[in-house]
């Protein structure tokens, strides 16, 4: 793991809505706007969290792009909202970290969707500009549930000096809206390059003890938990956190319903604990798609290989079957990667691609929603796959 850029560990915030909501926010208005518009009382919910111990606040740009700022007819304000929320935010952050809170933009990818992930990307891009140029310190992604959604972000973040942090919102059975698991999801979003991983949203602490423990012996990077808060009073909520930091969790805070008094009980617990340590030696070797992952063997065999026709899906899960360890897909033009992207999620093994031009690889890579393997027996040379494998996460094989 490269050094990670604040000491550890590092206690966020609460919960941005539920807090300004208490402060006078009413419901079904644009959050981004009207904390532009009530100054005094964003620096009164994020002073509050500062004086209850909060290594870093967060500014409240959660929506704060061009898909979410849409319905409220705010979309061509979204870098004079970026700009202003962080202007806000470092002035009452008196010298601490400001991080900026960074939503789904709602718009899904097949199979679950028809939105382009490039539109999804561009979206991105265009608010990670703005907060670059804003100054925040770091990007956290929350209550994302769409590995498009993150994938596009921490791709459109490497354009970008920003550390990007990605916490994802998991149902009681662990799975996001679109199906998504922790563990594919740290695996695939830490080859990537993703700083921090984890949970938030209104999990309970005892909740994702379990997550956090499927994903400790896999990580490279240090692990974050927000989780909310709705039946335990603050010292209650501080106790149940410890489980979660004993497991692996090295960056805290709260989500929604968690007050500065949450924030002070576990602020209190912080002192007890030192920077955690990082597997040496963790388990990583694993392709994977949204809400699985594959963990790859030293011997390996791959199919025969597969293209990409109408049939894909059928043929992906019929190699569940086969004496392959791999599948093989071989992708020869745009449409291809597009059908490969679409057809994935059907698949029971791990999946490698071979791919004799770089654009048509690049694009594989860029619309798979997980972590592919690279058929290195190809027509490119290493200097064209290896740099795509390090973009993308990809393993070479």
């Amino acid at each position: 793991m490269e050094e990670f850029p604040f000491p550890l560990p590092m206690l966020l915030d609460g919960g941005a809505v539920t807090n300004l909501t208490a402060a006078g926010m009413p419901s079904g208005v644009c959050m981004e706007q009207w904390a532009c518009d009530h100054p005094d009382l964003l620096r009164q919910v994020q002073q509050s969290f500062l004086a209850a111990g909060s290594d870093a606040i967060l500014s409240p740009t959660l929506h704060a792009n061009r898909a979410g700022l849409a319905p409220f007819g705010l979309a061509g304000r979204t870098e004079e909202l970026n700009l202003r929320l962080t202007a806000l935010s470092r002035e009452n952050a008196g010298g601490h970290p400001v991080g900026a809170l960074v939503g789904p933009t709602g718009l899904l990818v097949p199979p679950h969707g028809k939105a382009d992930f490039d539109d999804v990307y561009d979206i991105y891009r265009e608010q990670v500009r703005a907060l670059e140029k804003a100054g925040v310190d770091f990007l956290l992604a929350g209550t994302q549930a769409a590995l498009s959604d993150m994938r596009a972000l921490v791709l459109a973040s490497r354009t970008s000096r920003l550390p990007v942090f990605v916490t994802i919102a998991v149902d009681k059975a662990g799975r996001t809206a679109t199906g998504a698991h922790l563990l594919p999801v740290l695996l695939t979003l830490q080859a990537m390059g993703a700083d921090a991983v984890g949970l938030n949203f209104t999990c309970a602490p005892d909740k994702m003890v379990r997550l956090m423990e499927d994903a400790a012996s896999h990580t490279t990077v240090p692990l974050i938990a927000r989780p909310g808060n709705t039946q335990l009073p603050p010292e209650q909520w501080a106790a149940a956190m410890r489980r979660l930091m004993d497991t692996g969790a090295s960056i805290v805070g709260g989500c929604l319903f968690t007050k500065p008094a949450h924030i002070r009980a576990l602020k209190n617990l912080l002192k007890t604990y030192t920077p955690p340590k990082i597997p040496r030696e963790p388990d990583c070797n694993a392709a994977t798609i949204e809400n699985e992952a594959f963990f790859l063997a030293d011997d390996y065999s791959f199919s025969r290989p597969l293209t990409c026709s109408a049939r894909l899906g059928e043929e992906l899960i019929a190699m569940d079957d086969d004496s392959a360890s791999i599948t093989l897909v071989n992708v020869t033009d745009l449409t291809d990667a597009k059908i490969l992207a679409a057809a994935a999620h059907m698949t029971r093994q791990p999946i490698a691609v071979h791919a004799d031009s770089k654009p048509v690889l690049n694009a594989a890579l860029r619309y798979f929603q997980g972590r592919l393997i690279i058929d290195s027996d190809c027509e490119l040379e290493p200097e064209v796959l290896e740099p795509l494998a390090r973009k993308y996460g990809a393993v070479l094989y």
